[in-house]
């Protein structure tokens, strides 16, 4: 089990700057993913502004929960805590099966200790959507980690996002206003710090 203090800016962009970007520094790590969101049917995660997701990548997983701050140093960028816990690849798989099968999922550890605590033993949380991600991190300016994202959802969307995480809000920013300076990326209110989860609602066609 982890818990940190999730501080990130998230920017979608278009396709050719997206590739300009990701083309123009060194990459650390390049990797797939799948996040799989639940909730209750009448949406009582997103009411409380939480998000549940179990994210399986290639030899492992995780189940994770995003909840909001109560001292937070900063409102600029998103931020929440993320309490963490690591899964087995087959755990995982098996949860997802069951989750299809009998129409709710049962979370444990951690993540089921809040969810039991705050919502009770009896919320039936259901897998509501999905999203598929190739993940590029790269080496950025003034040594900040830069991550893009190729990401697909059920009906078919694609689009493509640049996160930039880090404990240092200062820092964050700086290194945006350089990519700004440098890549003349545009920053407004329809593209910026535009949840995952909110779009693999949005598109998530026929489940």
């Amino acid at each position: 089990m982890s818990e940190n203090n999730e501080i990130e800016a998230k920017i979608i962009l278009p396709k050719t700057a997206y590739s300009q970007l990701y083309t123009s520094f060194p990459v650390k790590s390049d990797f797939k993913q799948e996040n799989y969101y639940f909730d209750t049917n009448n949406g009582l995660l997103k009411q409380a502004h939480i998000s549940c997701r179990i994210r399986l990548f290639e030899d492992h997983a995780e189940q994770t929960l995003k909840i909001p701050g109560k001292n937070p140093i900063q409102h600029h960028y998103h931020q929440a805590i993320e309490i963490n816990d690591d899964l087995k690849l087959e755990k995982a798989q098996d949860l997802l099966k069951k989750a299809e099968e009998k129409g709710k999922i049962t979370f444990t550890g951690s993540v089921g200790d809040y969810l039991k605590k705050h919502f009770g033993s009896e919320t039936n949380l259901c897998l509501q959507t999905f999203s598929k991600t190739h993940r590029i991190l790269a080496q950025g300016p003034q040594n900040c980690e830069l991550t893009f994202d190729d990401t697909k959802y059920p009906d078919g969307f694609e689009d493509f996002e640049l996160e930039i995480e880090n404990d240092n809000p200062a820092l964050i920013e700086s290194t945006l206003s350089l990519l700004k300076q440098q890549y003349g990326l545009v920053q407004n209110s329809a593209n910026t710090n535009r949840a995952k989860i909110a779009r693999a609602f949005s598109h998530r066609g026929k489940m």
